[in-house]
């Protein structure tokens, strides 16, 4: 769940822009905003949610092999992408209501939700706040609360400014689908604000009962001591060989890897994604 340049660079402009093979687009009054979104694949729905100053073709390759097996409904939510920004700050909260409205519009009373960074922190409000409208909940670099960011981030938001970002990189790739060219900095204004907005959630995380992946770096802005923290607080984490049954909260640690480089790595993701949608787990020599 960051935002600052030296974190998304390698996402924004590393990554190579492919959306899902023949995706259809659409677009939804949400809350006051066009929210566009893309429909692609078939089987069982599945909303994927991307991260801050993302847009879906910036996801990259995790789409389209989503698609093959799901009904994937790709979201581009406030102020990214071709969706429209409002005159409301970029909350997590707000996030998750704009998404059970989309949800409601486009008549999925349920789905499967997979976020990346911001994309995740959404999905988790989503669970929290709309847990009815939430199967199975695979969250990509999320903490719940910001203390559980690595130290040299915490460290430098103090220090980061909306002047940052103009004439980046990020401003023009902004401008290529943006409904108004010109709004990058009120964007940018409200990702630091969120970035700035404390996060204490262990309680509505504690009470959350749905199946749960947690994927995270070994390399991410997410600690892997919060990771872990995560998993415990979900139920996860104990001896399942010792006769308790399986818990419906998993951890997927990936080698070697950052916060940007998580979603370069499509195979791998769908490799640990895939068995936790069908509820598909290694089986133990205790199992029957």
């Amino acid at each position: 769940m960051i935002r600052h340049v030296l974190f998304v660079a390698a996402v924004l402009f590393g990554t190579p822009c492919l959306a899902a093979a023949d995706p259809t687009g659409s677009r939804v009054d949400v809350n006051g905003m066009q929210m566009y979104y893309e429909v692609s694949g078939q089987g069982a729905p599945l909303i994927v949610l991307h991260g801050a100053y993302m847009n879906i073709p910036q996801m990259g390759e995790i789409i389209p092999v989503l698609a093959r097996d799901h009904t994937v409904y790709a979201l581009e939510m406030q102020g990214h992408g071709r969706t429209t920004n409002i005159d409301r700050p970029i909350t997590y909260e707000n996030l998750a209501d704009d998404i059970a409205v989309f949800m409601d519009k486009t008549g999925l009373p349920k789905a499967d939700i997979f976020g990346y960074s911001m994309g995740a922190g959404a999905a988790l409000q989503l669970a929290i706040r709309h847990p009815a409208k939430v199967d199975h909940l695979a969250l990509a670099s999320v903490a719940f609360d910001d203390r559980g960011l690595q130290p040299a981030f915490r460290a430098f938001l103090p220090e980061m400014t909306t002047e940052m970002f103009l004439g980046s990189p990020f401003e023009t790739a902004y401008r290529q689908f943006a409904p108004d060219p010109e709004g990058f900095p009120s964007l940018v204004d409200k990702l630091i604000a969120l970035d700035h907005t404390p996060m204490h959630w262990e309680e509505q995380v504690k009470a959350l009962d749905m199946p749960i992946l947690i994927i995270t770096g070994d390399a991410d802005v997410v600690t892997l001591e919060h990771s872990v923290a995560l998993l415990r607080l979900l139920g996860g984490g104990g001896m399942v060989d010792m006769g308790q049954p399986l818990p419906r909260a998993h951890l997927a640690v990936l080698p070697a890897t950052s916060h940007t480089a998580i979603i370069h790595q499509p195979q791998l993701l769908a490799e640990v994604i895939e068995p936790f949608l069908h509820d598909s787990h290694p089986k133990g020599m205790f199992d029957q």
